[in-house]
C-alpha cells in the first residue's frame, strides 16, 4: 500500500496523457524530513522496503521503513548523549555504508547539520574542512585510511572532536553500532530544540574545481525540491528499485540515494564498493534487478566498453545521467546497445535540477534539456540582457519573492561571496549555455573555462564532444594554451581508449577528425596525451590546472 504522502507537498496541473504541465512545491510550517516522511512512513507502511545494502563482498541487508525509523532514533538518542546538540556540525564520512542512511536521518531529527564528506579526502583537506565548517564531532567510515587522516587533522588543528566509528574499531573512537544498541528511548526535541524549517540542514562542500571549495548551505525544506527529481527525472518505480552511484559524501547522494526516492516510496539500491569495476557495476544491475539508474558520464563511458548483451537488463527501465555534461557519442552508443535513453539533468551543489530531460521528454543527444518548471531559468549575455535562440548566455535563476524551494540559502560564513553569485534578484551559476528554437539548452562550459582564438570565442564542451567522438578518445579536455602567434590556441588534453598508442600520426589523424566535423578554426592546434586527467576528488576534471600547466610548458620554452 502507498501513502503517496509526496502529494502533500506537490501540485501538478497535467496534460491528456498524464504528464504534468506545471508544477508547483509548498513546505508547510515545521517541515522536518525525518518526521514527516521517514517516521510516517516507519508508522503507516513499517514493513515497506526502503534500503537494499550490498557489497562485493557477498555481504547484503534489507531496511524497511520500520526499520529506518527505529535506528534513526536509536542514532538520535545516541547523538545527545555524545553531546551534539542542534546547530553542531558533524561531519559524515560513510562511503555507500548503510549507517549513512539513519545516521543522517537522526541529525535532521535533533537538528545538528549533517555535513557529508567522501573517504577519499587526506589530512589537508581535512583540516580545511574541520576549521572551515566549525566542526564538533565526525561520523566516519573505519575502513581504509581515513579515520587516520581525522586524527591527523584533529591533531594539527587542535579541535575537540567527538569521533564516532564505523566498521570497525580504533583507539579513540567510540562505536555507533554499539553507542546505537545501548541508547536510551529517544525523545523528540520540543520548543527551541526543535528545528525549524529554516535552520541550517546540510552543509556542503563545492567541487573547488577554479578554487577552494565553498560551503553551500541548504535548510530543511531542501528535500522537498527532490520530488521532481525522482518523479520527473529518475522516474522511479515505487515497487521498483532506484541505484544512483554516488558515494554519500557528495551531493548527488541526496538527490537520488534519499530524499525524493522516499518522498516516492522507493526502495533505495545501495551498491557499497571501494574500486569502480563496470563489469561488477553490471553484474549487480542484473542480480539486483535494478529499475531505474543514474550516473555520471564516466560511469556510462566505461559502461558502453563492455559486452552489454551478455547481461540480463531486462528489469533496467529507466537511465538519467549528471555531474558533468554529456558527449553525444555516449547517449548514442548506449542506446544503440541498450534501446534505452539517458535523461540529462543539470544542477548544482547550490540548488536542484534546473535544466532537465524530463522522462516524458524527447531527448536530444547532448542537450541538458529544458527549464524545470521548479525554478525561473534564464540565459543572460554579459550586458546581462537575455539571451536570443542559438545565442550564449550563463543560466541564472531568476527570484521574485521567496527563496525557490530547492535554492541554497547562502555560503556559510561568506556573505560577500553570496551576494556576487545572488543580487538583483538574480542567482549566476556561472554556466553557460545555449538555447535553440525548441527550447533545450545546449552546454557551452563555465564561463572562466571559455577560449578566446584568433578573434573567435570557443566553449570547451563543443569541441570536447566531436573529439570524444574519435575511437581512439577514452577521455579529453579541452583549454586554451599559450601560443606566440595567437596568442592562445585551442589544446586537447587526452586520455586514449585500450588499444592506441600516443604518436604524431595520431595527434594529426585526430586534429584532421575535428576539422571535417566542425569549424576549421575550433580544431585542437595542440594535443598531449595523459595517462590520467588532473580531477577534483568528486572526478570533475579541473581544467585550470591543465591552463596553468599549459603556461609553464610556454614559460620553458
Amino acid at each position: 500500500m502507498l501513502v503517496g504522502l509526496h502529494t502533500d507537498y506537490l501540485t501538478e496541473d497535467l496534460a491528456d496523457d498524464g504528464h504534468p504541465l506545471s508544477f508547483s512545491l509548498d513546505c508547510p510550517p515545521g517541515f522536518n524530513f525525518a518526521y514527516d516522511v521517514v517516521d510516517r512512513l516507519g508508522t503507516e507502511t513499517p514493513d515497506r522496503r526502503a534500503l537494499r545494502w550490498c557489497n562485493d563482498d557477498g555481504e547484503r541487508h534489507d531496511y524497511t521503513f520500520g526499520d529506518i525509523q527505529r535506528l534513526s532514533d536509536q542514532a538520535a538518542s545516541y547523538f545527545l548523549s555524545q553531546g551534539i546538540r542542534k546547530g553542531d556540525r558533524v561531519l559524515l564520512i560513510l562511503k555507500r555504508h548503510a549507517q549513512f542512511w539513519w545516521a543522517i536521518t537522526a541529525l535532521h531529527k535533533i537538528g545538528a547539520v549533517a555535513v557529508p564528506a567522501t573517504n577519499q579526502l587526506l589530512r589537508y583537506d581535512l583540516v580545511f574542512r574541520l576549521n572551515e565548517a566549525n566542526v564538533t564531532a565526525v561520523v566516519s567510515t573505519l575502513e581504509g585510511d581515513v579515520a587516520a587522516e581525522v586524527d591527523a587533522a584533529q591533531e594539527e588543528t587542535g579541535r575537540t572532536l567527538v569521533k564516532i566509528g564505523v566498521r570497525g574499531a580504533r583507539d579513540g573512537w567510540e562505536d555507533l553500532d554499539a553507542g546505537m544498541a545501548a541508547a536510551a528511548p529517544f525523545v523528540r526535541p520540543t520548543d527551541e530544540d526543535l528545528p525549524t524549517v529554516d535552520d541550517a540542514m546540510l552543509l556542503y562542500f563545492t567541487s573547488g574545481t577554479t578554487a577552494q571549495p565553498k560551503m553551500v548551505v541548504h535548510d530543511y525544506s531542501y528535500p522537498i525540491a527532490h520530488i521532481a527529481t525522482a518523479k520527473y527525472w529518475h522516474k522511479v518505480d515505487p515497487e521498483g528499485l532506484h541505484l544512483t552511484l554516488s558515494e554519500t559524501g557528495w551531493a548527488k547522494s541526496v538527490w537520488g540515494k534519499l530524499y525524493g526516492q522516499w518522498f516516492m516510496e522507493t526502495c533505495v539500491d545501495v551498491y557499497d564498493f571501494d574500486r569502480f569495476d563496470a563489469t561488477r557495476l553490471l553484474e549487480h544491475l542484473q542480480d539486483a534487478k535494478v529499475t531505474s539508474f543514474c550516473a555520471a558520464p564516466t560511469v556510462y563511458r566505461f559502461l558502453i566498453t563492455q559486452d552489454l548483451s551478455s547481461y540480463d537488463l531486462s528489469a533496467l527501465q529507466h537511465c538519467t545521467i549528471a555531474g558533468e555534461a554529456m558527449n553525444p557519442v555516449v547517449y548514442e552508443t548506449f542506446r544503440e546497445k541498450t534501446g534505452l535513453e539517458l535523461k540529462e539533468g543539470y544542477g548544482q551543489t547550490e540548488m536542484t535540477l534546473a535544466v532537465v530531460t524530463n522522462y516524458w521528454e524527447p531527448t536530444k543527444a547532448g542537450s541538458m534539456g529544458t527549464p524545470s518548471p521548479g525554478y525561473d531559468v534564464v540565459l543572460l549575455t554579459e550586458d546581462g540582457t537575455e539571451a536570443g535562440i542559438d545565442e550564449d548566455g550563463e543560466i541564472c535563476i531568476r527570484i521574485s519573492g521567496a527563496k525557490p524551494i530547492g535554492l541554497f540559502t547562502g555560503y556559510d560564513g561568506d556573505p560577500a561571496t553570496t551576494a556576487a553569485v545572488w543580487h538583483d534578484g538574480i542567482y549566476h551559476t556561472h554556466d553557460l549555455a545555449r538555447r535553440d528554437a525548441d527550447g533545450y539548452f545546449w552546454y557551452v562550459g563555465r564561463n572562466d573555462d571559455m577560449i578566446k582564438t584568433s578573434g573567435y570565442r570557443v566553449g570547451p564542451f563543443e569541441v570536447e564532444s566531436v573529439v570524444m567522438a574519435h575511437p581512439a578518445v577514452m577521455e579529453c579536455a579541452i583549454t586554451g594554451a599559450p601560443d606566440e602567434v595567437r596568442g592562445t590556441v585551442i589544446k586537447a588534453t587526452i586520455v586514449l581508449a585500450a588499444g592506441y598508442e600516443p604518436s604524431a600520426e595520431l595527434v594529426k589523424d585526430i586534429q584532421d577528425f575535428v576539422k571535417h566535423r566542425t569549424a576549421p578554426y575550433k580544431y585542437p592546434r595542440q594535443i598531449e596525451f595523459v595517462d590520467a586527467m588532473p580531477t577534483t576528488i568528486s572526478g570533475k576534471i579541473r581544467r585550470v590546472v591543465i591552463r596553468e600547466r599549459s603556461k609553464g610548458d610556454a614559460g620553458e620554452r
